[in-house]
């Protein structure tokens, strides 16, 4: 198959613009107005829920995908909002709605201030998009093999 025919799916290469907005229509992210993204297929870049609808689309689609939660940031879980000693934060001003970056086994964990009390503080670990539909619009500018010869 010549690259000017191949369609996205494995051992591909996609170079497309997209945008990322809420079913409110608010715009989270785009590229549009911007150099295009490129990802290999399956490389882990995107979220599977965004890169399965992109199968069989060729160079020049054009499309709008509806990504509901399970498949976009996940479902917003109540167990991941937990109370954070306020001894751990030192003497910082704190706001509802701050970001900080929790130390975890993995790494770093961004948690999102949602209530300060005298003891402790109220941290959301979600993702900030977690339980949001997402509409995911794409234009693929180019498809080819990701395959080295």
């Amino acid at each position: 198959m010549s690259e000017s025919n191949l369609t996205v799916g494995e051992e591909t290469k996609v170079t497309l613009h997209f945008s990322l907005s809420l079913a409110s229509g608010d715009l989270i992210d785009s590229n549009f107005d911007a150099d295009p993204a490129t990802f290999v297929f399956g490389d882990g870049s995107l979220l599977p829920g965004f890169e399965q609808p992109l199968i069989g689309l060729a160079a020049g689609s054009e499309a709008t995908f509806t990504i509901p939660p399970e498949h976009a940031f996940g479902q917003h879980n109540e167990s991941n909002v937990q109370a954070v000693a306020r001894g751990n934060f030192n003497d910082e001003e704190l706001e509802e709605g701050m970001v900080f970056s929790f130390m975890n086994g993995d790494g770093e964990l961004p948690g999102v201030v949602l209530e300060i009390g005298d003891d402790e503080v109220l941290i959301d670990f979600n993702h900030p998009l977690a339980g949001q539909t997402i509409t995911f619009s794409v234009k693929i500018v180019a498809v080819a093999s990701a395959v080295v010869h």
